[in-house]
């Protein structure tokens, strides 16, 4: 059995930025570590229980090489062992992975989360080269990302059994909403194969099929919450954790009207939050559905 880097919700969070010029288009300056040192803080006091920094919602593909690795530094130094913390450091090249992997171990990281190679992709057989690679260069925790729907390919499920033989691969983030490809998983790997919820509004199901957590947008903005549907589930509350879910769920769908993390972002700076702008190619959000998040958060009471 392998003992999870985390249970419960840990908060994918957004990377802020300074303001930039004040061109027609989204630009913005380099990293604000000031804001983002607050942001960990209230995450942690709220109840999060581990941060990853540096994924898809933290913008990581439009991070410089020198802003990724400080992001990293930066939020292990700060968290101080509060809370786990778990680096992106997944990429479409292997040797470029091995290298961030290594950065992140040496900064005190307790786990790295991998997305599959997006573009280029890759065969299964490719798939398991990539992450034993990985995996056999770096002794840190290893979470998987399943997203295909960003990058064009997925796991199978025999694929996960394989890799789930390695000692340093801890899990996967399944953002796939296969709840078959789920279930197969857990059937073939047991507890070789730790499995999180990829995506908030799936986070119950996922919970109920053996799962040990989130890794969370929505946490962003309601911390307590993502929180509150895992300790739930696990203090064996199983109606308190379906109501948290079910009364939120118009929220966690809000925020991914747009691509991800156009609207966590929007909603952030609507609620005061000094998170800043976005980089190109993500840009601002349409008028319609900025109206539709907005009333959504009005009608949770977060304005």
């Amino acid at each position: 059995m392998k003992k999870p880097v985390f249970t419960g919700s840990a908060v994918a969070i957004v990377t802020p930025f300074l303001d930039g010029p004040k061109l027609p288009y989204a630009m913005t300056g380099g990293v604000n570590y000031d804001a983002l040192g607050r942001l960990i803080d209230e995450q942690i006091d709220r109840g999060t229980d581990a941060i990853v920094i540096c994924g898809t919602t933290g913008e990581s593909p439009v991070l410089d090489d020198a802003e990724h690795k400080k992001c990293i530094e930066y939020t292990v130094e700060h968290v101080s062992g509060r809370v786990p913390v778990i680096a992106g450091t997944g990429s479409n090249d292997t040797a470029y992975a091995v290298s961030l992997t290594k950065h992140a171990k040496a900064a005190g990281a307790d786990g790295v989360l991998m997305v599959t190679p997006y573009y280029n992709k890759t065969t299964q057989k490719g798939l398991i080269r990539h992450y034993l690679t990985v995996a056999d260069a770096v002794d840190i925790p290893i979470i998987l990302y399943n997203v295909p729907s960003r990058t064009g390919m997925g796991f199978t499920a025999d694929t996960y059994l394989a890799l789930s033989k390695h000692p340093n691969i801890n899990g996967v983030k399944e953002a796939s909403g296969d709840f078959s490809l789920i279930a197969a998983t857990k059937h073939l790997c047991g507890d070789e194969m730790n499995v999180w919820s990829g995506n908030d509004d799936q986070t119950l199901p996922v919970l109920a099929l053996g799962g040990c957590g989130v890794i969370s947008t929505t946490a962003n903005i309601a911390p307590e919450v993502m929180h509150g549907i895992c300790a739930k589930f696990f203090d064996g509350d199983i109606a308190g954790a379906r109501r948290l879910q079910l009364d939120w769920h118009d929220l966690m769908h809000d925020l991914f009207i747009e691509t991800n993390p156009i609207p966590v972002k929007t909603a952030m700076r609507l609620m005061g939050y000094p998170v800043g702008g976005l980089r190109l190619p993500l840009c601002e959000m349409g008028e319609a559905n900025l109206a539709r998040l907005t009333a959504c958060l009005q009608a949770h009471g977060l304005l």
